[in-house]
């Protein structure tokens, strides 16, 4: 619903699971809500440039991971069950909206590690690497765990697009139940990712749409993009192998990452509406000193349009592995765990848009040794 400048949107999104093997078979719901208010400054307050987003979530139900044993997470809408505020920022866009500043609590997965065509698939590797999304001390500002920051952007031409953000190095709903922000120990999360894309121009109209930068920019969906990006913590952190001549965890100051992203319409129908072949390919490096995984790998194919009656829906199909780091790996064969050492999601979707506001979407996911655990 919009009105004079202010936009209220409601998300639901629901997940039937039946799973098979695993840890043990059974039936989960899972679910979550989204209620946002965008208010647009330059239409309600005569401020141009300006925009401020309050995002709320409910999420409830049960989590099929917690069934499957996997560790990557099959489902992108599980998490444990609370009510909690996802977002809440103001954005400021400047310089002909080449430049765009951000700070409040902010989801960076809307903008970093994010690529088009992998939106399409459940599994939460998908939406942002296992490498990346298990470092930190509750892993990095996403969802279901926001943390405060700023994100500054920068278009320095139509097709590059420039992005840092500094956060809390902690989320501000807390493991232990708690709430804080900035609190001694957190540290900081910088982020940095340069973005590289292509979008069709049809005249001077499209070519100033393109040159928008920021959240709710309003700009078409791209041809190709490639991404490079890195991410490091200022907080110290505990060897996940390692111990000192006191038999505590030897600490290493700092954890980092980096990634690589690839996205491109492969083929596009000039006679069938939405007729059209994409492809993605992610990849990242973590800190495999202190995080579980020290590499992941994904790619994926999506078609639309297969059905002329039906141009809006998508078939896909998508792998990711998530190979874990060298010190976990010892660690668990000092323990004498069965370690493999990696786990490997492949998922078969199909997304049929019944209407503007519905979409129903079966799932298939075969998870190769969840866990990475050699004996299931």
């Amino acid at each position: 619903m919009t009105k004079h400048g202010a936009t209220f949107t409601v998300v639901y999104g629901g997940a039937v699971s039946n799973l098979d093997g695993g840890v043990r078979r059974g039936q989960t719901y899972s679910g979550n809500l989204n209620i946002e208010l965008a208010i647009d400054a330059e239409r309600l307050l005569r401020r141009p440039g300006l925009t401020l987003v309050v995002d709320g979530l409910w999420v409830h139900g049960d989590q099929p991971s917690s069934l499957l044993g996997d560790a990557q997470g099959v489902s992108n809408l599980s998490a444990p069950p609370k009510v909690t505020l996802n977002e809440a920022w103001v954005q400021y866009n400047f310089f002909d909206n080449r430049v765009s500043v951000l700070g409040g609590r902010y989801d960076l997965n809307t903008e970093f590690y994010r690529v088009q065509a992998a939106g399409l698939f459940v599994n939460s590797s998908f939406g942002i690497g296992p490498e990346f999304s298990g470092s930190g001390v509750s892993g990095p500002s996403i969802f279901p765990n926001t943390s405060l920051g700023i994100r500054m952007g920068l278009k320095p031409t139509p097709n590059i697009v420039v992005r840092t953000a500094v956060l809390d190095g902690a989320p501000i709903d807390r493991p232990d139940g708690s709430v804080g922000a900035f609190e001694s120990g957190d540290g900081m999360l910088l982020v940095s990712e340069v973005a590289f894309l292509n979008r069709t121009a049809n005249g001077d109209r499209t070519v100033k749409v393109r040159r928008r930068i920021g959240r709710s920019s309003g700009l078409p969906t791209y041809e190709n993009k490639v991404a490079v990006g890195g991410w490091y913590y200022t907080s110290t952190f505990s060897d996940l192998d390692t111990i000192d001549s006191n038999g505590k965890p030897r600490q290493h100051r700092g954890s980092s990452g980096v990634y690589v992203l690839g996205d491109a319409v492969l083929w596009r129908s000039q006679k069938a509406p939405g007729g059209r072949l994409g492809g993605f390919v992610e990849a990242g490096l973590g800190d495999g000193r202190v995080n579980r995984f020290g590499s992941y790998l994904g790619s994926g194919l999506v078609a639309g349009g297969l059905l002329s009656i039906r141009p809006a829906d998508e078939l896909g199909l998508a792998v990711a592995i998530a190979r874990d780091g060298s010190a976990y790996l010892n660690h668990q064969r000092r323990l004498g765990a069965r370690t493999n050492t990696s786990e490997t999601a492949i998922e078969v979707t199909y997304l049929a848009q019944i209407a503007s506001w519905l979409a129903v979407q079966p799932d298939f996911q075969y998870v190769i040794h969840p866990h990475a655990d050699a004996t299931v």
